[in-house]
C-alpha cells in the first residue's frame, strides 16, 4: 500500500495556512486603521504646526511692524498693540507651546531658539525706538528700527523662519509619506492575504472534491454494487494511507473476503452435488459467516452418516431379498412336489375306486378273493396313510410359506421405514437431497408392492390352508372307511352280503376323497404360482436394492 497524507492531515494543515493568513490579514486591517489614524494625525499635525509656525512668525512680523509704525507715527495705538502682543497676547510663546506639545525635531527647536536669540537682540532697538518715538523724535527712531544692525537681524530672522518652515514642512510632509506609503504597501499586504485567503479555500474546496467528495461518492457506488450482490463491478480506487485509502482498502478486502467464501461455499456445494461427501470445511471463516460454515460442515457429516445408513440398511435389505427370494424357490419347489405327490395319490385312488366298483360287481368273486382284497385293502390303508402323512407335510409347508409371508411384510415395513428416514433425510438435505427423495419414493414403491403381494400370499396362504385341514378331513374318513373295509374284509366270510352296499359305500367315498385330491392338486398348482410369485417379486426388491445401493454408493462418503 503507497503512503499518502491522510486527507484529515492535509485539510487542518491547509485550514491553519488560512487561519493564520486570516490572522495576518486581520493584522493587516488593525495596521491599516492604525495607519490610516497616525496619517489622520499625521496631517493633523502637519497642519497645527504649519499653523503655528505660522502664528509664530506672524508674531514676531507683528511686533516689528507695530514698532516701526509707532516709530514712524507715533500712535499710541501701535505701542498699545505692540505691549499687548508682548505682555497679554503672547502669541509666539503660545504658538512655540503648541508646537513643542505636538512636537518638533532638535533642529526646528534649534531655529526657534536662533531666531528667538535674534528677537531678544532686537529688543533694545525696539525699546529705544518707542522711547525716541514717545519723546517725539522719529527719525532717531526710525534710525533703531530702520538701521543696518535691526534690518540685517530681521532679514536673519526671516531666513531662519524660511527655512524652518520648509524643514518642518518637509520633516511633516515626510512623515505623511511614510505613513501613505506604510498604509498603500499595509492595504496591498492585506489584498495579498484576501487573495492567498482565497486561493487556500479554492485550493481545500477542489481537494476535498477531488480526494474526499469524488472518492466517497466512487466508495458509495461501490458500496451499492456491493449490497446488490455484484462483486466484480469496476472499482478505480487504488488503497493508501490515508483515511479515504484505508476505507478503500477495507472495500477491496471485504469484495475478496465475500468472493473467497461464495467460491468456496460454491465449490463445496459443486462436489457434494457430484456425490463427494468426503469433505473438510477447513476454510476460515470470519464473524457472521462462521454460522455457514457450521452450517455446511453439519450438513456433511448428517449426509454422510444418513448415506451411510442407507447403504448399511440397503444392503440388509438386498440380503433378506436374497434369502426371501432363495426361501420362495425352495417354497415353489416343494409346491411341485407335493402337485406330483397328490396326483400319484389322486391315480391312486382311482385304481382303487375302480377295484371297488370291480368288486361290488363281482361280489361272489370277492367272496373268493376276500383275502386278497383284504391285503390289497391292507395296501389301500397303508398308502392313505401315506396320503395322511403327506397332507400333514403339506400343511407344515404352508404354515412355513405363513412364516415367508410375515418375513415379506417385516421386510416390506422396514423398507417403509427405510423410505421414510430417506424421505426425512432428504427434506433436510434441501435441494442437494433431490436425488435421495427418487430414491425414496422408489423404495416406497417397492415397499407397498411387496405389501400388497404379502396380502394376496397371505391370503392364498389361508385358502390353501382351509383346503388342506379339508383334505385331511377328507383323508381321516377315507382311512375310517378302508379300516371299515379291511374289517369287512376279515368278517367277508360272515358278511358278504354286505360286501356290496360297503363296495357303493366305498366308491361314493373315493369319488369324493378324488373331487377332493382335484381341489387339493388346485391348491397345490396355485401355491407353486404364488411362491414364484415370490420368488419374482423377492427377485425385484434385491434387484431395487441394488439400484439403491448403486445410487448411494455414487456418492464418495467418509470411511
Amino acid at each position: 500500500m503507497k503512503k499518502a497524507m491522510n486527507q484529515s492531515k492535509r485539510i487542518s494543515i491547509l485550514n491553519t495556512i488560512s487561519v493564520l493568513v486570516l490572522m495576518l490579514t486581520l493584522l493587516l486591517v488593525f495596521l491599516n486603521i492604525s495607519y490610516s489614524s497616525r496619517l489622520s494625525k499625521a496631517t493633523n499635525n502637519r497642519a497645527e504646526l504649519t499653523e503655528n509656525a505660522n502664528v509664530f512668525m506672524d508674531a514676531s512680523a507683528y511686533l516689528t511692524n507695530e514698532v516701526r509704525a509707532y516709530a514712524s507715527t507715533s500712535i499710541q495705538e501701535h505701542y498699545d498693540n505692540y505691549m499687548n502682543e508682548l505682555n497679554t497676547l503672547r502669541n509666539r510663546e503660545s504658538s512655540l507651546a503648541k508646537m513643542q506639545e505636538i512636537g518638533i525635531t532638535a533642529e526646528e527647536q534649534g531655529l526657534i531658539d536662533k531666531m528667538a536669540g535674534i528677537s531678544d537682540t532686537l529688543v533694545p532697538f525696539e525699546e529705544d525706538a518707542m522711547e525716541q518715538a514717545h519723546r517725539g523724535e522719529n527719525d532717531k527712531a526710525l534710525a533703531y528700527v530702520y538701521g543696518d544692525e535691526y534690518s540685517s537681524a530681521i532679514s536673519q530672522i526671516n531666513d531662519i523662519k524660511k527655512q524652518f518652515l520648509t524643514t518642518l514642512s518637509n520633516r511633516t510632509t515626510n512623515e505623511v509619506m511614510e505613513i501613505t506609503k506604510k498604509s498603500a504597501v499595509n492595504r496591498f499586504m492585506m489584498f495579498a492575504s484576501v487573495i492567498v485567503v482565497c486561493a487556500i479555500q479554492f485550493v481545500i474546496m477542489r481537494f476535498v472534491r477531488k480526494d474526499v467528495l469524488v472518492p466517497v461518492l466512487t466508495v458509495r457506488d461501490q458500496m451499492a454494487q456491493i449490497a446488490s450482490g455484484n462483486l466484480s463491478a469496476d472499482f478505480p480506487l487504488e488503497p493508501d494511507t490515508s483515511e479515504i485509502g484505508r476505507l478503500i482498502a477495507s472495500i477491496h478486502e471485504t469484495r475478496n473476503e465475500l468472493k473467497h467464501y461464495i467460491k468456496d461455499i460454491d465449490s463445496n456445494l459443486a462436489q457434494m452435488a457430484d456425490g463427494n461427501m468426503d469433505l473438510v470445511i477447513d476454510s476460515q471463516y470470519r464473524g457472521e459467516f462462521l454460522p455457514i460454515q457450521k452450517a455446511m460442515m453439519q450438513i456433511v457429516d448428517a449426509l454422510n452418516i444418513a448415506l451411510s445408513q442407507i447403504c448399511e440398511t440397503t444392503e440388509a435389505v438386498a440380503d433378506e431379498a436374497e434369502q426371501m427370494a432363495s426361501d420362495a424357490q425352495v417354497l415353489s419347489d416343494g409346491a411341485i412336489r407335493q402337485a406330483s405327490t397328490v396326483q400319484e395319490l389322486s391315480s391312486s385312488i382311482q385304481a382303487l375306486s375302480g377295484e371297488v366298483r370291480k368288486t361290488s360287481d363281482d361280489a361272489e368273486e370277492a367272496r373268493r378273493c376276500s383275502l386278497a382284497a383284504a391285503g390289497k385293502l391292507e395296501t389301500c390303508n397303508e398308502k392313505m396313510s401315506a396320503l395322511a402323512s403327506a397332507i400333514n407335510d403339506i400343511s407344515v409347508s404352508s404354515e412355513e410359506i405363513s412364516g415367508i409371508v410375515k418375513t415379506i411384510q417385516d421386510i416390506s415395513l422396514q423398507t417403509k421405514i427405510l423410505a421414510l428416514n430417506a424421505s426425512v433425510e432428504a427434506a433436510r438435505a434441501g435441494a442437494a437431497g433431490k436425488g435421495f427423495a427418487v430414491v425414496a419414493n422408489e423404495v416406497q414403491s417397492l415397499a407397498n408392492k411387496s405389501a400388497v403381494a404379502a396380502q394376496n400370499i397371505t391370503r392364498l396362504i389361508g385358502e390353501s390352508m382351509r383346503l388342506v385341514h379339508h383334505g385331511t378331513a377328507l383323508t381321516a374318513d377315507t382311512t375310517d372307511a378302508l379300516t371299515q373295509t379291511v374289517i369287512g374284509a376279515k368278517q367277508a366270510t360272515q358278511l358278504i352280503e354286505q360286501i356290496a352296499t360297503s363296495a357303493m359305500q366305498q366308491s361314493n367315498s373315493l369319488s369324493c376323497l378324488t373331487d377332493g385330491m382335484g381341489e387339493i392338486n388346485e391348491v397345490i398348482q396355485t401355491n407353486a404360482e404364488t411362491a414364484e410369485k415370490s420368488a419374482s417379486a423377492a427377485g425385484q426388491l434385491r434387484e431395487q436394492a441394488e439400484e439403491l445401493k448403486v445410487s448411494v454408493e455414487r456418492f464418495n462418503l467418509r470411511h
